[in-house]
């Protein structure tokens, strides 16, 4: 298995001391308990809404696997896994991490079980009736600003299935605490930190204020919205965050609450009308051939009828587009083969506190087969294989000298490392004829080794051959190296775990899922098989990884070997 990072490690029983230095290691400031000033007491206190005013549709299809688990009291988070007693809550015993606490206390399986007919309805009303007992007011942990977000909007997208049934003291006890929520979010939103705490804050103050509230405050939660779209919404319709994932999310809360106000006979905000096109062109961008999305950094594989539900509801066909230049991706599509570049560099704090060292790596599918990708990303597994999966080890790029190509440096306000860079990133296209040329290339290995990293790859018209060029230059400019001690350096690419690789003298054979066979041809001497880590279906596989490793020349000027690697995948007729 590939050293990934240094906080890499196999699944094991951890104490509760071990788990706890984990949870305040890779969450920093949103992991601590919450706590309510006296200030804010007296404010979350007084009268709640009699009635709801209006209820949101619930776009999402529902996870009937996950949905039908819970039903047999079977919880599953990531690798951990509790089996409960008939009717017991997942509360009520001890929880095998804080992660998995986190996850359970957000109710994002609240629609799954809602959807398994009036068994999962049952079964739900009474957990949130039992967490409403238990937790309703306060409670430092369930009450954090991230998961009290992701509850309310859970919560309010069940509907009235949830929110409306029972007897009256058990209805009124629910609208009490999502009230209480809601006005702690408002009362904590200005000074948070966390961009996935503002974004969906801002989203619940919106749905608040047209379920509860009929409208009341909704002018001031619409400019909050807007100004979090301005922040967090790049001009293509990408995530500042540069995640496929976080495009999916936020295309659906603003579908959702576009819906809400035209059904409560609203005006829907221009700005909103504006957002909506560019965010599902992107989210488009992103679909690969299985339905689902690519992986890129907060990314994992949603699952294809959450992305074709979004798409199927965009007011026209999304505009297609292969640059991305905004967001920093590169797309290439011929035929069946397509093709995906990560050519930007990280984001502005606080939004590169998840972002990944990925520079130049791709992912690479043949129709719905994924062939090449990264270590993926789920955040259903623990946090230290999501930090784990952040190096660039963990990307089909290069990496020289066991270095990340961009520097990961703590951000004081959130104590999380925030990724800088790589300085220098660019990429540029040729099309001719029917030929495809890309050529990209980054400075971040410039300052430790005065490398610049240039990766150019070509696509064939038929789509059945894409070949590669990674090669290690030093810059005409650059004063030539008195060390002439080479460079260790591995060019990687993660295989997915459908995909079954197998050596063979002068290839390495790649059989997808789907029937579709690949060679992977070099002329680098030392090609290998190795084990890597894949998380981006909610659970932590095994697949196997190619590693091209070798020695380079601090003042090689990338034209020949050892600085410059060729490397072909090659499609079987």
């Amino acid at each position: 298995m590939s050293d990934i990072s240094e906080e890499f490690q196999a699944d094991r029983t951890r104490t509760s001391s071990d788990d706890a230095a984990l949870w305040r290691r890779f969450r920093g400031a949103a992991g601590e308990d919450a706590k309510v000033s006296a200030l804010q007491k007296l404010k979350l206190t007084g009268s709640a809404p009699t009635a709801y005013s209006l209820h949101l549709e619930n776009l999402l299809p529902p996870d009937d696997r996950r949905g039908e688990a819970l039903l047999r009291d079977v919880w599953r988070i990531g690798q951990q896994r509790i089996v409960l007693q008939p009717g017991q809550s997942p509360w009520s015993v001890e929880m095998p991490s804080r992660h998995f606490a986190d996850r359970v206390h957000r109710f994002g399986w609240a629609a799954d079980l809602l959807a398994q007919g009036e068994t999962g309805r049952a079964r739900l009303i009474a957990l949130t009736d039992d967490w409403t007992l238990k937790f309703g007011k306060f409670h430092g942990f369930a009450w954090r600003l991230e998961p009290t977000t992701s509850r309310c909007w859970n919560w309010l997208r069940c509907g009235p299935d949830l929110l409306e049934a029972g007897d009256d003291a058990a209805r009124t006890a629910r609208l009490e605490s999502l009230s209480r929520q809601l006005r702690y979010v408002q009362e904590t939103l200005g000074a948070a930190n966390d961009p996935k705490s503002r974004w969906l804050g801002a989203v619940v103050l919106v749905a608040g204020s047209l379920c509860l509230r009929a409208g009341s405050g909704l002018g001031d939660a619409l400019d909050r919205l807007e100004a979090e779209c301005t922040a967090q919404i790049l001009p293509d319709g990408g995530h500042v965050t540069r995640s496929p994932a976080h495009v999916l999310s936020a295309l659906i809360h603003l579908q959702t609450l576009s819906g809400a106000l035209q059904r409560a006979g609203r005006p829907v905000p221009d700005w909103m009308d504006k957002w909506i096109p560019r965010i599902g062109a992107m989210l488009a961008f992103f679909q690969a051939g299985d339905g689902a999305l690519n992986t890129f950094h907060d990314g994992d594989e949603s699952r294809p009828e959450v992305v074709n539900a979004a798409l199927a509801r965009l007011p026209a066909p999304p505009r297609k587009f292969m640059f991305a230049p905004k967001s920093g991706f590169q797309k290439v599509e011929k035929g069946p083969l397509r093709l995906v570049l990560d050519c930007g560099e990280a984001p502005p704090r606080p939004f590169g506190d998840q972002a990944r060292a990925g520079a130049l790596g791709f992912e690479l599918s043949d129709g719905a087969a994924r062939i090449v990708t990264s270590c993926g990303y789920s955040a259903e597994v623990n946090v230290d294989w999501q930090a784990a999966v952040r190096r660039t080890s963990a990307h089909s790029t290069l990496v020289l000298g066991g270095r990340d190509s961009g520097v990961f440096i703590v951000n004081d306000e959130t104590r999380l490392r925030a990724l800088i860079g790589p300085e220098g990133i660019a990429a540029k296209r040729l099309e001719e004829a029917a030929e495809i040329w890309l050529d990209a290339q980054h400075a971040g290995y410039k300052a430790a080794y005065g490398l610049l990293h240039r990766r150019r790859i070509f696509i064939s018209g038929e789509g059945d051959r894409l070949t590669g060029e990674d090669s290690l230059v030093r810059p005409v400019a650059q004063t030539p190296s008195d060390d002439k001690k080479h460079l260790p350096f591995e060019i990687r690419f993660h295989l997915h775990p459908t995909v079954t690789a197998m050596m063979s003298k002068d290839a390495i054979r790649l059989m997808c899922d789907n029937g579709r066979v690949w060679r992977f041809r070099t002329s680098h001497e030392g090609a290998r098989l190795e084990k890597t880590v894949y998380l981006a279906r909610g659970i932590v596989e095994q697949p196997e990884q190619i590693v091209l490793a070798g020695f380079a020349d601090p003042n090689g000027d990338g034209s020949q070997p050892p600085n410059c690697i060729r490397w072909a995948f090659v499609r079987e007729s």
